[in-house]
C-alpha cells in the first residue's frame, strides 16, 4: 500500500496499491461506505481500463448503496469526464477507480467533491479516520440505494470541443495508451474537425502497447508517426487521461515543464495578468515566462489536490504540474488531458506558430532528479529548516541560488528523499544535485 500525506491509507492522490493484494475488494467496499457516510446523496462512480477496475468499482458501488445512497455508474471514463459530470449534475460526490500512470498491476480509488475537484488533504484525513473507525452509516434493508446507469463521455467531449474556436484545420496523432482516453480524445479531435491518426485506442487493461506513463521513453512510435503523418503535433495520455504530453511537428518530445510554461504564458497574456499555481517541483521556466508577461506564480506542495485548492483560494487563472497535468479552471479545477489537447490546438491557432517554434521561445533549463534512502523524514525536514531558513519549506526545502535551485523533499510514498536540481547550465545543475545529495547525507548521518 502506498503511504502518503494524510496517513497510512490516503496518499497524494487517493488510495493506491497492487490490486487484490493491497487494494482488495473489502477495502474498496469500505471506502464506498466511507464516502457514502460523509456525503449523503447521489454519488457517481467510474473507472479506467485496468483489469481490476470493474471489480473495485462494483465493490465501491456496493458499499455506497449499503449506506442508503444511489450510485450513478458511468462505466469506463476518463477521470476529468467523471469530474465534469459530478460538477454539472446533482451528484454530491464522485469516486474514480484508477491508478493513473502506475503499472498495470496497480489500481487506486480517489474521492471527488461535488464541485468536481479532488478531495483536499484534510478531507482525505477525515475519510481515513472514518475508515479506520468503521463507524459507517447503517440503513434498513428497505432503504438501500439504487444503481443508475449513465454516461458522462459525450457531454464532456461536447464541452471541451465547444471551449475552443479554430480558424484552421489541424493534423494530430493521438496515442491513447489503451486507456480511458480512447473513448474521448478521438471524439474531441473529430468534433474539432482535425485530421487525426489515433493509435492504441483499443481499451485494454494489460496496456500491451506501452506502459501507462506517457514519458518520452514510451513514445518512440508516436514520435515517428508524427513525422510520417506530417502532423502539427502528437499527444499521449496516461491511463485515466487526466494528463497529456506532446511531441512537436518535427517528432521531438516537448518537456512537460515547457508545455506548462507555454500555456501559463498564454493564459496570463490573454487575461492581462493573473496568478498561476504550480508545485515547488516545477521548473523555473514557468516563473520566468509568467513574470515576463506580468503574471505571478504561487508555489504549492506537490500534488494536484493541493494545486487545485490554492487555485480556488487565489482565484487563479491557470495551474498545473510539470508532468502533463494542466488545469483550466474556467472548465474544471482539475487536471484534464482532453482539454489540454483542445487548448494546444487553440494556442497554435491564435499564435500562428508551430509547436517547435513556441517551445524554442522559452528559456532552456537542465534538470537533474534522483533519490536516496531516507528513514527519518521528520529529522530531515527539521534540519533543512535550520540549515536553510530562507528556503521555501512548503514541501521539503526549495533552495534558490543565483544560477539555479534545488528541491529536497521526503517522498510521501516511499522511505526516500527526492532531490531535484535545475540550472541554465548543465554542469551547474549536476553540481547543485550533488550538493543536495551531500546535504541529505550530512543530516541523516
Amino acid at each position: 500500500m502506498r503511504v502518503g500525506g494524510a496517513g497510512t491509507l490516503f496518499g497524494t492522490n487517493g488510495v493506491r496499491g497492487i490490486a487484490n493484494k493491497d487494494l482488495t475488494a473489502e477495502l474498496a467496499l469500505n471506502l464506498g461506505r466511507t464516502i457514502a457516510t460523509l456525503k449523503e446523496g447521489k454519488i457517481a462512480v467510474a473507472c479506467d481500463t485496468r483489469i481490476s477496475s470493474s471489480m473495485l468499482k462494483c465493490a465501491v458501488a456496493a458499499g455506497i448503496m449499503s449506506c442508503g445512497s444511489d450510485v450513478v455508474d458511468l462505466g469506463i471514463s476518463p477521470t476529468p469526464a467523471l469530474q465534469f459530470y459530478v460538477k454539472n449534475t446533482d451528484c454530491v460526490a464522485g469516486v474514480i477507480i484508477t491508478a493513473s500512470h502506475n503499472p498495470k498491476e496497480y489500481n487506486g480509488i480517489k474521492f471527488i467533491q461535488e464541485n468536481g475537484v479532488e478531495f483536499f488533504r484534510e478531507m482525505d484525513e477525515e475519510s481515513e479516520r472514518l475508515y479506520m473507525s468503521k463507524s459507517f452509516k447503517e440503513v434498513d434493508w428497505s432503504k438501500v440505494g439504487k444503481l443508475i446507469q449513465d454516461d458522462c463521455k459525450e457531454v464532456y467531449v461536447d464541452a471541451v470541443a465547444e471551449s475552443v474556436d479554430l480558424d484552421k484545420k489541424y493534423r494530430v496523432v493521438a496515442d491513447c495508451g489503451n486507456g480511458a482516453g480512447s473513448f474521448t480524445t478521438p471524439e474531441i479531435l473529430k468534433s474539432l474537425e482535425c485530421e487525426s491518426l489515433v493509435i492504441n485506442a483499443n481499451p485494454d487493461g494489460r496496456f500491451p502497447a506501452r506502459d501507462p506513463e506517457p514519458v518520452e521513453r514510451n513514445l518512440e512510435i508516436l514520435k515517428k508517426l508524427v513525422i510520417e503523418f506530417r502532423a502539427d503535433f502528437g499527444v499521449a495520455h496516461d491511463g485515466d487521461a487526466d494528463r497529456a504530453v506532446f511531441v512537436d511537428e518535427k517528432g521531438n518530445f516537448v518537456s512537460e515543464d515547457v508545455v506548462l510554461a507555454l500555456m501559463a504564458r498564454y493564459y496570463v497574456e490573454k487575461n492581462r495578468g493573473g496568478i498561476v499555481v504550480t508545485p515547488v517541483s516545477t521548473s523555473k521556466v514557468v516563473e520566468d515566462v509568467v513574470k515576463e508577461v506580468g503574471g505571478e506564480v504561487i508555489y504549492t506542495a506537490v500534488g494536484s489536490p493541493v494545486v487545485a485548492k490554492v487555485m480556488i483560494e487565489k482565484n487563479s487563472i491557470f495551474g498545473g504540474e510539470g508532468n502533463g497535468g494542466l488545469i483550466f479552471p474556467e472548465h474544471l479545477v482539475a487536471r484534464d488531458g482532453g482539454m489540454s489537447v483542445a487548448k494546444m490546438l487553440q494556442l497554435l491557432d491564435e499564435t500562428g506558430k508551430k509547436l517547435s517554434e513556441l517551445a524554442a521561445e522559452v528559456p532552456r533549463y537542465f534538470t537533474v532528479k534522483g533519490k536516496i534512502p531516507c528513514k527519518d523524514k521528520i529529522k530531515l525536514l527539521e534540519e533543512l529548516k535550520k540549515e536553510f531558513p530562507e528556503a521555501n519549506h512548503i514541501d521539503g526545502a526549495r533552495i534558490e541560488f543565483k544560477d539555479g535551485w534545488i528541491l529536497i523533499r521526503p517522498s510521501g510514498t516511499e522511505p526516500i528523499a527526492r532531490i531535484y536540481a535545475e540550472s541554465r547550465n548543465k554542469k551547474r545543475a549536476e553540481e547543485l544535485y550533488e550538493f543536495g545529495v551531500n546535504v541529505v547525507k550530512k543530516i541523516l548521518r
